[in-house]
């Protein structure tokens, strides 16, 4: 059944409504965003422990998501535990051993570049780069006076940035509890005429939305892992750093493999001191996407999403400049659900009498 033209009106109303109150309520949705997308990660197994049967006992929905999300807490706490520490412990060595390397490199690499580009190739400010650096190291790693001062003369955005930390593992524990009652009641909203093309159009965006986000997901991780070792075998002192940078944003088409490039280039020179040593940096980054490309994509992600590298770019800048963070966090998903609304519009309009005559 077709809808009336008051009914559509009402459709086109209520999404700019929600997209008006999304655009407004952006400071406040990050941790929703967060403990959603971990609630989206942990169902599938939460589902699967829900059938699970010891001395034909079988876990409840609460129980099974008490045992995800104690696992969920348990990865992220060793994972920052381990990870953040060493990060501070390389980049504390790598600003200890910076002017030594800047002095190197203005007195061997700029009169190359001088040569062969030209004069306007200026030495590095060896003294104002570092007191940058260091003054910007203090305020970023937490000196205690810094912090004070923080803490006092922003106490009301520290505040509010504590509570949202905290608040996202309490809804990501509710959001999984009520996963599937949410989603029945999802549907269940819906005039009961369009309830089979809705079933219809979610099992497909949630088909490319687990692909994308789950697959994604394993993707980063494991490209963090790749990056890291490879980096860490040629002796690289801000291996994990970099690795993890640029893993985390392998989501974006070569975005990652050219930031880690850069940087592990840069690290790499000032660290080694030696143009040779950036062969093995381009091997690591050459193997590991690589490896993304030919088995890690194919086999973690497939091809459900569908989205052109330029459409990934466009989405991720569009969503940054409209809505911060949270938007390049949602630009991702969101593209992959109008590509599926967007397959099925087309399918109407090839199978509509205006396309046939």
């Amino acid at each position: 059944m077709n809808m009336s033209d008051s009914q559509k009106w009402f459709v086109l109303a209520f999404t700019a409504l929600l997209g008006w109150l999304i655009y407004r309520l952006a400071p406040i949705l990050m941790p929703f965003v967060f403990a959603g997308v971990l609630a989206y990660l942990g169902d599938p197994l939460v589902d699967r422990l829900e059938t699970y049967r010891y001395h034909d006992r079988q876990l409840n929905r609460t129980m099974a998501v008490m045992v995800v999300f104690s696992g969920i807490i348990l990865i992220i706490a060793t994972l920052l535990i381990i990870v953040i520490p060493t990060i501070e412990l390389q980049i504390s060595e790598f600003i200890d051993k910076l002017p030594a390397s800047l002095a190197w490199f203005n007195h061997s690499v700029v009169p190359t570049l001088q040569k062969y580009l030209g004069r306007s190739i200026r030495p590095v400010q060896t003294d104002q780069l570092l007191v940058l650096i260091k003054n910007y190291w203090q305020k970023a790693g937490g000196a205690d006076e810094s912090l004070i001062l923080s803490v006092s003369h922003s106490g009301a955005m520290i505040i509010g940035w504590v509570m949202n930390l905290l608040l996202i593992p309490v809804i990501t524990f509710y959001l999984l509890r009520d996963w599937d009652d949410l989603m029945v009641k999802i549907h269940n909203l819906f005039p009961r005429r369009f309830a089979n093309t809705v079933g219809k159009l979610a099992t497909e965006a949630d088909n490319v939305l687990s692909a994308f986000m789950r697959g994604q997901f394993y993707v980063m991780l494991a490209m963090s892992m790749i990056y890291t070792i490879g980096l860490w075998m040629i002796d690289l002192e801000l291996a994990l750093l970099i690795g993890v940078l640029a893993g985390l944003i392998s989501f974006v088409p070569y975005m990652g493999v050219i930031t880690g490039i850069t940087l592990a280039g840069i690290a790499a020179l000032l660290q080694f001191q030696n143009v040779m040593h950036l062969v093995p940096v381009l091997i690591v980054f050459g193997v590991g996407h690589s490896l993304e490309g030919m088995l890690l994509t194919p086999w973690l992600v497939g091809n459900k999403i569908g989205l052109h590298p330029v459409v990934v770019i466009f989405s991720v800048l569009a969503g940054g400049q409209l809505f911060g963070f949270l938007g390049v966090l949602l630009a991702l998903p969101v593209a992959s659900v109008i590509m599926v609304l967007i397959r099925h519009i087309h399918d109407l309009y090839t199978d509509s009498h205006f396309y046939s005559r």
